[in-house]
């Protein structure tokens, strides 16, 4: 069923935001860790997408795509993004697994929508200025803060966005207060930051969730979020003489199981 997610979305009011990021190498301003217990608890609405159910079901997809969506929650969090059917939906540097691809091109196609996949967004958005309904970031901005793109990138997807269109993010979240710079070669970044840039960018924050969130996650890992599923690097590359982890490191950092993430939705203003 399509749920609303009272029991894991809380609204931000652009009035009520803490203190934010200033660069990619300045600390935030404040410790801030979003408030799981401030949570609405309010009984969930259901609304059924029967597209969307069939294809994350699909045999089409490959088993160890659907074996991570335990992790990834692809109905719960799409629904909370406000995915719809016919929407033009363009997902950002989909890679090479294109995990989420493998949901949305199917789904466009059954609801006359439109899938575009875009790997270099400064040189192409695959659309028209304006004509976009959504665009999916997925585990990118430790990458782009490391390399001055992510200020450049919100604001092409600003201008491919139409009025009222959905900036949808998922990305590995680091704790409060940190630099950076230093955090996103781990492959974590503060979710302030990502606030703050997407906000400058003329972005507004309408909602965060904490749907994908991973307690058990401490963001400390000897290989980066690269440690943990599914990528599970083990040893250090290129060196044989470097760490490699116990069998009894392997099967610790399994059962943590997937990052700890962040869930935002903006939207351009109409």
């Amino acid at each position: 069923m399509r749920a609303a997610l009272s029991l894991s979305i809380l609204a931000l009011a652009a009035a009520s935001a803490p203190a934010l990021a200033q660069t990619p190498t300045q600390q935030t301003d404040a410790p801030w860790t979003p408030p799981r217990s401030a949570l609405s608890s309010a009984i969930p609405t259901f609304e059924e997408d029967a597209a969307l159910q069939a294809a994350i079901a699909s045999d089409a997809r490959a088993a160890a795509d659907r074996a991570r969506d335990i992790y990834r929650h692809p109905y719960e969090s799409l629904t909370f993004w406000g995915l719809t059917p016919r929407m033009t939906v363009v997902e950002i540097e989909p890679g090479g697994a294109s995990w989420w691809r493998h949901i949305l091109e199917p789904y466009a196609a059954a609801t006359s929508g439109r899938y575009v996949g875009v790997d270099k967004p400064l040189e192409s958005m695959g659309v028209t200025d304006g004509s976009a309904d959504f665009i999916l970031v997925a585990r990118a901005f430790h990458n782009w803060a490391r390399s001055d793109r992510t200020q450049p990138y919100l604001q092409a997807f600003f201008r491919a966005l139409k009025p009222g269109g959905v900036l949808a993010i998922e990305q590995h979240r680091s704790a409060e207060g940190l630099n950076v710079a230093d955090v996103a070669a781990t492959g974590y970044v503060p979710e302030s930051y990502v606030i703050h840039e997407a906000r400058n960018a003329g972005f507004v924050l309408e909602a965060r969730s904490e749907l994908n969130a991973n307690p058990k996650d401490d963001h400390d890992h000897p290989f980066g979020v690269w440690t943990l599923p599914p990528v599970r690097q083990s040893a250090v590359r290129n060196d044989p003489n470097g760490r490699t982890l116990t069998a009894e490191e392997r099967a610790a950092y399994d059962a943590i199981g997937e990052s700890d993430r962040m869930t935002l939705r903006f939207r351009k203003p109409e």
